[in-house]
């Protein structure tokens, strides 16, 4: 009966099918050709198609009603075809996200039954026959069923080493982990919902039933042999026909996946499905090889039974670990150990590191379901997070289409477009090109127009770079350049803020022509709208920051610097920023940048900044800085030119200098030192301090020259030969001559200058005082001046000789060469401000410091000398 009814069904299917010009569904769908087959004994032949409405792409399933009248009798054909009209009907009616989608209901034309409904790829079986009929070098064979007939072993062997017939429409497919993973927990779902939803038992899970979407998605079908569970509990064994050869196999489910207690008893339940479901499993990790395969054979079934568990054991190794221990209490002859759809989810083959990304991708199996703030959660946040754990594969398979339709949802578009714009980043050119431009293109179209649509038309701007990346040369200048500059226009502040910092990030590929002509001019006027907006005025001046060396003299003295001026200074960032696109335009020559632009307008509108209060020690120092720039190109091109009108200027070195060039930081002096002299500041002493110093410092009675020239005239004249004392070789007078103020003993730094030296001493001048620079004393009056011939230049090996020649001085007779620090030679006379202290000298020294003769007499003859000398006597 078998075999007869597999010929009326090849014999019909080999002919040309019905024409379907008379089936009614032709008005509303446009049918191509015919990809594959699906449903119980693959009598449905799938075509793709799209509606005629809107261009929705979509299949059309066909059964052909020449295949029941050839088989069945007109009673028995009917039954069957109320089967087939019901399945759809029903599925039509539960319109659940993991049962196949109906998006066309029946239409029965004289020969054919027709409906639509999503995208459909292939069956299960399909993909799987594909996997059967190839032979993989190096891969394991499939575990066969045993026995594989009822025939003797020699038989059997024939059959093994028969070539693999590939059907004709086997369809080529691979699965990827996550894939199996999602596609069986979707099935699962759907029995979860036909168990314990509508309490229904499916009676058929087979590879037949089990549609793969385009999308990727695996969605139950086959609902012709469903039967309704009568008591409260489902587990509730209730009696069935078991399979009978006396029965056309179309009417009957299939044999190769039904479970052991409805052929053996006559009885099943919702465990029966899940028995069937782990036979499906096997097959999916078994090359596509079913574990039975009874040829449609009561007998044979129940021989492979017994062997079940022993196949099962050879395949165990194929199936993932964790879920090893689930497939072998699916396959369980047993119903009670069997797993139910409530605890099949919960093993860890389903909760693994692809969670996330199964959890995303059933989202969007109902996501039409979802109001719209639920869908702009899941696309901000849900969605992006998941993205990068989904295969690319699946992304433009599964994903993809799910956001191409919600991109002409105004409510969520924004939230669409950011998994959107991840995607372009992470798409190849080609995947670019055929999956996102066209949509986008739709989307740039309307994005401006529609007022729901400022936020898409943000998140698209501030990612246009993104997007301009992956574009060709004609669509950014046809596409997206015109909607950047149409968003320039925008008079909503968020569309322009957005579209200044896509200006800036795509300011590389806008042409020199359009951003010279166009763009300047439009960022002009947008300042003009939003002058006091400080976030606007920083992204208009970091896009004259990466556009300024493209720019010519002419655009930056009628946009860039009129753009400049326009701005309120008030933010210290702002400033800085202004300062630094002026210092740029300086030093780049190509500007040339005149006098009058910087005199005028640049200077006038930097001036006020420098008592901004907010600048820091950086930015201040930046401003005075450019301004000090300006104003020396205004000094040096005013110089000039008045030097070519003929004016004479005093020379640039002598003209008054700028207060930063005067500042000490700047001067260089060179150091001030004087052989032998020791300059102090000037300090205020009582009568009671210089006496106590005087009494300390006095010399001691030792008498003859030594005493005297440890006296403090002494160590004037002759210098001090105490290596202890800390006064060596420095000119001092405050000792000798305690009445007179410090202020006169003290040489003034400022007011001491060197006569030029002689050849007779080193330092000296000879011939009197002619030729001495004067020098000004605190005790001469403020106009009073008198000449001085000390000879403050270190002295040299020489013999003090006696009184003598022309001019009057000074010698201590001694046979020994001074050495050191000694008094220095005169050439001329003794200074004047000795004589103003000679009778205090006399009046206020103890005499036991000149207690030996000699000593008092070279005394008495000093100081007459002296005195005749400042005397004129």
């Amino acid at each position: 009966m078998a075999g007869i009814i597999s010929k009326l069904k090849s014999g019909v299917t080999n002919n040309n099918p019905p024409p379907l010009e008379s089936n009614p569904i032709m008005q509303y769908f446009e049918v191509g050709k015919e990809i594959s087959t699906a449903g119980h004994g693959l009598l449905w032949r799938v075509h793709d198609a799209y509606r005629k409405s809107d261009g929705k792409e979509c299949s059309v399933f066909i059964f052909d009603k020449r295949i029941a009248e050839k088989v069945f009798k007109v009673k028995r054909k009917e039954t069957m075809l109320d089967r087939i009209r019901g399945c759809v009907t029903l599925l039509e009616k539960m319109r659940h996200p993991k049962m196949l989608q109906i998006i066309h209901s029946i239409e029965e034309g004289h020969n054919t039954i027709a409906f639509a409904c999503e995208p459909v790829l292939a069956s299960l079986h399909n993909i799987l026959a594909w996997h059967e009929s190839i032979v993989i070098p190096g891969a394991q064979p499939p575990v066969m069923p045993h026995p594989i007939s009822l025939g003797p072993p020699s038989s059997h062997q024939q059959q093994f080493n028969a070539p693999t017939q590939r059907p004709p429409y086997a369809k080529e497919y691979y699965f990827l982990d996550i894939e199996l993973r999602y596609g069986l927990l979707q099935v699962v779902e759907a029995l979860h919902y036909l168990h314990y939803t509508t309490h229904q038992i499916h009676r058929n899970v087979c590879p037949q039933v089990i549609i793969v979407t385009k999308r990727g998605t695996w969605k139950l079908f086959g609902l012709e042999f469903i039967e309704n569970i009568v008591g409260s509990d489902p587990t509730e064994m209730m009696t069935v026909a078991p399979w009978s050869i006396k029965v056309a196999k179309i009417s009957q489910p299939n044999l190769d996946f039904l479970a052991p207690e409805v052929q053996t008893n006559g009885q099943c339940n919702i465990l029966s499905d899940m028995f069937s479901l782990g036979l499906v499993i096997c097959a999916i990790f078994n090359n596509g090889k079913a574990l039975l395969q009874a040829n449609n054979n009561p007998m044979l079934y129940m021989k492979q039974i017994e062997y079940l568990d022993h196949q099962l054991n050879a395949v165990l190794p194929r199936v993932p670990a964790a879920l090893q221990e689930a497939v072998q209490r699916l396959l369980s002859r047993d119903p009670h150990p069997r797993p139910t759809t409530q605890l099949l989810p919960l093993i860890k083959y389903f909760k693994c590191q692809s969670e996330p990304a199964i959890h995303a991708m059933q989202f969007l199996d109902v996501i039409t379901m979802k109001d719209p703030n639920q869908k702009t959660n899941f696309y901000r946040g849900t969605l992006i997070d998941a993205l990068p754990y989904i295969p690319k594969k699946l992304r433009w398979q599964h994903v993809w289409p799910a956001l191409q339709l919600e991109v002409r949802t105004a409510e969520v578009l924004a939230a669409v477009l950011q998994p959107i714009i991840w995607l372009t980043n992470e798409a190849s050119q080609d995947e670019f090109t055929h999956y996102v431009m066209p949509t986008l293109k739709i989307c740039f179209r309307n994005l401006m127009n529609s007022p729901k649509s400022i936020q898409a038309s943000v998140t698209i701007l501030e990612n246009l770079h993104i997007i301009l990346k992956k574009c060709q040369k004609d669509e950014i200048n046809n596409e997206i350049m015109p909607l950047l500059y149409n968003a320039l226009d925008n008079n909503t502040n968020q569309i322009q803020t957005a579209s200044l910092i896509a200006i800036q990030n795509v300011s590389d590929y806008i042409d020199d022509k359009a951003l010279q002509s166009i763009v300047l001019a439009k960022i002009k006027i947008v300042l003009e709208k939003n002058q006091n907006d400080v976030k606007i005025i920083s992204l208009i001046l970091g896009f004259y920051e990466k556009i300024l060396l493209r720019l010519e003299r002419g655009h930056i003295l009628d946009h860039v610097i009129p753009t400049l001026l326009a701005m309120r200074l008030t933010d210290p960032d702002i400033v800085n920023r202004v300062v630094i696109l002026y210092k740029a335009m300086l030093v780049e020559r190509k500007f040339s940048l005149s006098t009058g632009v910087m005199a005028t307008k640049m200077i006038p509108s930097l001036a006020p900044q420098t008592v901004n209060t907010s600048l820091n020690v950086d930015q201040f120092t930046n401003l005075m800085e450019i301004l000090y720039d300006m104003l020396d190109n205004i000094d040096k091109h005013q110089r000039y030119r008045l030097r070519i009108d003929g004016i004479s200027l005093p020379s640039p070195d002598k003209h008054r200098q700028l207060r930063h060039q005067m500042s000490t930081d700047n001067m260089h002096a060179p150091p001030f030192n004087i052989p032998n002299l020791r300059v102090e500041q000037r300090k205020t002493s009582s009568a009671e301090d210089m006496a106590r110093k005087n009494s300390i410092s006095g010399p001691s009675g030792t008498g003859s020259v030594g005493g005297f020239r440890n006296t403090g005239i002494g160590q004037w004249f002759f210098g001090s030969s105490n290596s202890t004392n800390n006064d060596n070789n420095f000119l001092r007078v405050a000792n000798a001559f305690p009445n007179r103020r410090l202020s006169d003993n003290t040489l003034m730094t400022p007011k001491i200058r060197i006569a030029p030296s002689c050849a007779s001493s080193p330092g000296g001048t000879p011939g009197g005082s002619t030729g001495l620079p004067a020098r000004r004393h605190s005790s001469i009056g403020p106009q009073e001046r008198r000449g001085s011939a000390v000879n403050l230049s270190p002295p040299t090996g020489y013999q003090f000789r006696g009184r003598g020649g022309s001019g009057s001085s000074l010698s201590v007779p001694s046979a020994s060469q001074c050495v050191g620090g000694s008094m220095p030679n005169t050439s001329s006379s003794v200074p004047f401000l000795l004589s103003s202290s000679m009778q205090s000298i006399r009046s206020r020294r103890p005499s036991a410091c000149l207690s030996n003769s000699q000593g008092s007499g070279l005394l008495q003859q000093l100081s007459s000398g002296m005195y005749q000398l400042f005397s004129g006597r």
